[in-house]
């Protein structure tokens, strides 16, 4: 199946290094951010998880779960955390799903239905597993973003892309390009001036379909 934003991703059980549970239920009324990756005990892959570990605080304060996706078992999991700890220099708390049979990269529309992990594989195999996808309390996908394999995500950009999404469905805005939380925010062209007024104060008119506010606290 496709997945496109706004659709609800599905339910699925999955095993984790923390345990057997639902997508849904892990969820709950927190938004999530599930990144992927290909195999365990890749250098690049290892880098990210840490930059992961590092970030515990930053996830917390913005009421987000992380969890990661390998197509490895558990006990890969469990040893690789400790490689991931010594290169991030901090505990790796977050489960990572074990999708050794890629129902969850399937279910993503990160391999194709027909995939399967052959004999002796390497991460060319499943190198679409690379993926970030950042879901809303109400389990729909709010973005995604898909990385090759040489590549190392920027996590400062999913942190950044993660309170735009927060501030713009919490607020009712939009964010301009390369906004950042405290920068103007733009004002929907749906909502007309009189209410823009309104809802927002003050607002600078840069075309007639752009404008900028600055979000009160």
């Amino acid at each position: 199946m496709s997945l496109r934003i706004n659709d609800t991703i599905p339910d699925l059980t999955v095993e984790t290094d923390q345990g057997t549970f639902s997508l849904h239920e892990w969820i709950g009324d927190d938004w999530a951010i599930l990144f992927s990756h290909p195999k365990d005990f890749t250098p690049v892959c290892t880098t990210e998880f840490g930059a992961v570990a590092q970030l515990a605080d930053e996830w917390a304060k913005r009421g987000t779960k992380v969890i990661g996706v390998s197509v490895d078992g558990v006990e890969d999991h469990k040893k690789w955390k400790a490689d991931i700890e010594t290169v991030g220099g901090a505990p790796a708390g977050f489960p990572i799903i074990a999708d050794a049979g890629l129902e969850v990269s399937k279910a993503f529309d990160m391999l194709p239905a027909e995939a399967y992990l052959p004999d002796g594989r390497t991460p060319a195999d499943s190198a679409t597993v690379r993926s970030v996808f950042i879901i809303g309390p109400d389990k729909q996908l709010k973005l995604s973003m898909t990385y090759p394999m040489t590549v190392g995500r920027n996590f400062a950009e999913v942190l950044r892309a993660l309170d735009g999404l927060q501030t713009s469905t919490g607020r009712g805005v939009a964010t301009p390009a390369n906004w950042n939380v405290g920068d103007d925010v733009i004002i929907p062209a749906t909502v007309s001036d009189a209410d823009a007024k309104e809802k927002f104060g003050d607002f600078e008119t840069v075309l007639p379909y752009l404008r900028k506010t600055k979000l009160k606290d």
